[in-house]
């Protein structure tokens, strides 16, 4: 979370000219901004739950419920740069899935502990990692061990 400045007079041309802006009232150009905004946001099909984007003047603050931060930071790009935005005011929640945890059996591996939750043994070096720096070395587990497992994402 936090507030994100980017150059106000450049960016995607969303907004209606002054003719409009004119002719509307304030509250119902902020309500068409809103509309807009959000409408970027949705055309990108970035996965944005309870997404609610809020405008005054040239400050946007967006609020909403995603599991990836990299969403995250592109809805929060993609609101910026858009011509009359100014600011970015990022009040989205990251929700990732909880991880789960696995105690180590003997003859275990991390390619065989990968298969059992992920479907391919490949993926141990996500199971490593995830548990570094605990973890120093891929070949490495004893019996009795916990370990992180965490979801793919």
């Amino acid at each position: 979370m936090g507030l994100f400045s980017f150059l106000k007079n450049a960016g995607s041309k969303i907004f209606g000219g002054s003719e409009e802006e004119a002719a509307a009232s304030a509250e119902v150009l902020k309500a068409q901004r809103s509309d807009a905004l959000k409408s970027v946001i949705q055309s990108l099909n970035l996965p944005i739950d309870g997404l609610s984007v809020e405008v005054d003047d040239d400050k946007v603050t967006v609020y909403g419920e995603t599991s990836s931060q990299a969403d995250k930071e592109k809805t929060v790009l993609a609101l910026g740069n858009v011509e009359g935005i100014a600011t970015v005011d990022d009040r989205i929640s990251l929700v990732a899935p909880p991880a789960t945890f696995y105690e180590v059996q003997s003859g275990d591996s991390l390619s065989k502990i990968a298969k059992e939750h992920y479907g391919d043994p490949m993926k141990y070096m996500t199971i490593f990692e995830a548990n570094q720096p605990m973890l120093k070395d891929p070949n490495e587990i004893y019996p009795g061990q916990v370990l992180r497992i965490p979801p793919l994402g």
